[in-house]
C-alpha cells in the first residue's frame, strides 16, 4: 500500500479536501486504485451532531457513517463509496483506547498518547485503507490521507507524531507529503509574499514531517523567482512546487494539478512511475469546458434554514450543479431564509420579506432540503403551498417531504392544526410522527441512518421514470420523523400519491402529485450519491422542468442515469454523455461566473 499525506499550513479552508480528491481523482486517471481517509482533530465521536452553522454539512455514507462533507467530495471526485472507518477523528480514537485499557488489553501498563494513541492511530489509517471502496476485490493501489486542521492546531500534534511515525516505518518509497499553504499578496507591494509558507514548512519539518511536495494557494500563477526561493528555504525541488491558483470551478483543479505535472512527482517519490500510466482526463475536462460556457440559466430558490452558510448543503449545491450541467443549464441559486416568508417577517422587516418573496416568485423552481428544529419551519410551508398552486417544480427532501404533507393536509384536507409532532407534541392531526425504533434522549447516531431501500409501487410515475422504471432504489436516509401511515389514506384520497414506500409498506419514502408539471417529496437524501457524470435522477427531473426539459429528462431517465437505482441492470449511462463535444462545437460563448452562479 502506498500513502499520500495532505496536510495545511498558515490559514484554515485553503482547500487541503478539494486538493486531496484532486489528487485522488488524477491518480486515478492514471490506472491506480485509490482510497481516502479525512482525519479530522477534534474531540467529537463523528460529525453527527455538530452545528451546520458551524462545521457545514453532515455527509451521510452508506453504512449510515455521519462524517465530513469533506468525505463528500472525495466521492464525487474518485465515484467510490466510502465508509464509516474512512474518518478518523479524536474521539473515535480515544475512545477505542479507554475501551480496550477497560477490558485489559494494555496488561497493567500506564496508557499514554504515546505509544497507545499513535499506534491507534497507525492501526486504524492501515486497517481502513485495506477495505475495498471501488466495487472491486482486494484493497487499493493508493490511500489519500487529509489531515484536518493546521499546522500547529494543539488538537492535531498527537496525529503528527503518528504520521511521523507511520512514515519512517512503511518507509520513503510507499509515502509522500503533500503541504498545502498560502502565498498570500499583499495589495499594498503587490508582491507575492513566501515568508508564510517558510514558517508551516519549518514547523511541519520540526513536528518529523518533511514534505515531498508544496502545493501553494494564490490568487495568481507564482512566479520563477518566488518558486525558487521557497524551494530554497523550503529543501523542496523547483519542480515539486506546485500553484493551486484561482479557477472558475474546482474542476479544473485535477486538470492544473496535471499540466504541472504533480502526479509524475507523486509517482515518483511512491515508486511507480513504471506501473502507472499518464492520465486520462478526457472525459472530465470535456465536462469541465461545458461547465464554464453554459450561457443559459436555471434558477433555483433554496428555501432552508441555515442559508447564511453556503457549506450547510454543499452536497445539494453539488446535485443542483451537476444535474444542470447535463441540462446545458447556468445555475443560480437564490438563497431565501424561510422565516423571512412569514408573516412575522413582514411585521418585523418588510424588506426582507419583500426580498425572500421575490426571489422565491422570480425562481424557475422551489427546493426545500432537510433539517432539524422548528424555526422557518412556517416559511417553508408557505414555498410548498407556492410552488404547489402555481404550477413551479418543486422537490422537497426529508423535511422538505415532510412540510410538503403538512401543506397540503392544511389546505386541501382543510386540516388547520395538521402538523409534525417535532414542532407540535400535541397535535390532533400528526402527519409526521416520531419513529418508533430509535432514542428520543440520545442524539448522536440515533436516527434511521445510511441506505435504505425503497420499492415503487409501480413504474407510472415521474420518480420511478426518473431512476430509470427501476422496481427499487437505495438512497441515503438521515431522519428521526416520518410521515403518519394512519393518515395516508386520507391523504391518497384527496390527490396525493405515496409512490415509493420501504419493504414493509409502512414507511413513505416518495410522494407526487401527479397532476403537477413536477411536485416530488422525498424522504431520504438523493444529494448524497450524486456525481458529476451521473447526476442524481430527481434533481436532473427538477432542473429539467423547471428549464422546460422534462421530456428530454424522461427520455435519458430510462437510460438509467441515476445513481442509487438498483433494477438488476449494470448500465449507468450518464445524462451527458456524447453532448459534450456537440456543445463545445456550438455557438455558445463563454460569460464569466458572477455572485450567484454556483460553483461546483
Amino acid at each position: 500500500m502506498k500513502y499520500v499525506l495532505v496536510t495545511g499550513g498558515v490559514v484554515s479552508g485553503l482547500g487541503k479536501g478539494v486538493t486531496a480528491s484532486s489528487i485522488g481523482l488524477l491518480l486515478k486517471a492514471c490506472g491506480l486504485r485509490v482510497t481516502s481517509i479525512k482525519i479530522d482533530p477534534y474531540l467529537n465521536t463523528d460529525a453527527g451532531t455538530m452545528s451546520p452553522f458551524e462545521h457545514g454539512e453532515v455527509f451521510v455514507l452508506d453504512d449510515g457513517g455521519e462524517v465530513d462533507l469533506d468525505l463528500g467530495n472525495y466521492e464525487r471526485f474518485l465515484d467510490i463509496t466510502l465508509n464509516r472507518d474512512n474518518n478518523i477523528t479524536t474521539g473515535k480514537i480515544y475512545q477505542s483506547v479507554l475501551d480496550k485499557e477497560r477490558t485489559g488489553d494494555y496488561l497493567g501498563k500506564t496508557v499514554q498518547v504515546v505509544p497507545h494513541i499513535t499506534d491507534a492511530i497507525q492501526e486504524w489509517i492501515e486497517r481502513a485503507a485495506m477495505i475495498p471502496v471501488d466495487g472491486q476485490e482486494g484493497p487499493a493501489d493508493v490511500c489519500v490521507i487529509e489531515l484536518g486542521g493546521t499546522i500547529g492546531d494543539i488538537e492535531s500534534m498527537p496525529f503528527i507524531e503518528a504520521l511521523g511515525q507511520f512514515s519512517y516505518r512503511v518507509g520513503a518509497g510507499n509515502f509522500c507529503l503533500i503541504h498545502v499553504s498560502l502565498v498570500p499578496v499583499l495589495n499594498v507591494v503587490g508582491e507575492q509574499k513566501t515568508k508564510p509558507t517558510q514558517h508551516s514548512v519549518r514547523g511541519l519539518r520540526g513536528l518529523g514531517l518533511t514534505p515531498n511536495i508544496l502545493a501553494c494557494r494564490s490568487a495568481k500563477v507564482l512566479d520563477e523567482n518566488v518558486k525558487g526561493k521557497l524551494s530554497q528555504f523550503c529543501h523542496v525541488p523547483v519542480e515539486n512546487i506546485l500553484t493551486l491558483y484561482d479557477v472558475p470551478n474546482i474542476w479544473h483543479i485535477p486538470l492544473l494539478l496535471r499540466d504541472q505535472k504533480a502526479h509524475e512527482a507523486i509517482l515518483k517519490g511512491l515508486n511507480l512511475m513504471g506501473i502507472a500510466r499518464n492520465p486520462e482526463l478526457e472525459e472530465w475536462t470535456a465536462r469541465t469546458k461545458v461547465y464554464d460556457q453554459l450561457c443559459d440559466t436555471v434558477r433555483i430558490a433554496m428555501v432552508g434554514k441555515y442559508t447564511g452558510l453556503s457549506d450547510s448543503y454543499l452536497s445539494v449545491l453539488k446535485a443542483l450543479l451537476h444535474a444542470s450541467v447535463a441540462c446545458r443549464r447556468k445555475l443560480i441559486v437564490d438563497w431565501v431564509p424561510a422565516s423571512d416568508l412569514e408573516d412575522i417577517t413582514w411585521k418585523e422587516s418588510p424588506e426582507a420579506y419583500k426580498d425572500a418573496w421575490n426571489s422565491l416568485k422570480g425562481a424557475d423552481g422551489v427546493l426545500v432540503p432537510g433539517g432539524f428544529g422548528d424555526r422557518g419551519v412556517q416559511g417553508k410551508i408557505l414555498a410548498a403551498k407556492y410552488a404547489r398552486e402555481n404550477n413551479v417544480p418543486f422537490l422537497g427532501i426529508c423535511l422538505g417531504m415532510q412540510i410538503a404533507v403538512i401543506e397540503f393536509a392544511r389546505s386541501v384536507l382543510g386540516l388547520d392544526d395538521a402538523s409534525s409532532t417535532e414542532f407540535d407534541p400535541e397535535t390532533k392531526n400528526p402527519c409526521v410522527i416520531f419513529m418508533p425504533e430509535v432514542s428520543k434522549t440520545h442524539m448522536g447516531g440515533t436516527m434511521r441512518l445510511g441506505t435504505r431501500r425503497t420499492y415503487f409501487r409501480n413504474t407510472d410515475c415521474k420518480s420511478a421514470k426518473l431512476y430509470g422504471n427501476a422496481r427499487f432504489v437505495d438512497e441515503r436516509h438521515r431522519h428521526r420523523y416520518e410521515v403518519n401511515p394512519e393518515v395516508v389514506p386520507q391523504l391518497e384520497k384527496a390527490g396525493l400519491r405515496f409512490v415509493g414506500r420501504d419493504e414493509s409498506g409502512q414507511r413513505m419514502e416518495i410522494v407526487e402529485l401527479p397532476d403537477h408539471p413536477y411536485f416530488i417529496g422525498v424522504q431520504f437524501h438523493p444529494e448524497f450519491k450524486s456525481r458529476p457524470g451521473k447526476p442524481s435522477g430527481l434533481f436532473l427531473g427538477l432542473i429539467a422542468a423547471s428549464c422546460g426539459q422534462w421530456d428530454g429528462a424522461l427520455c435519458h431517465g430510462s437510460k438509467a442515469i441515476t445513481n442509487g437505482m438498483s433494477n438488476g441492470s449494470s448500465v449507468m449511462k450518464s445524462y451527458m454523455n456524447g453532448n459534450a463535444s456537440r456543445f463545445l462545437n456550438g455557438s455558445c460563448k463563454a460569460v464569466p461566473m458572477n455572485g450567484n452562479g454556483v460553483h461546483c
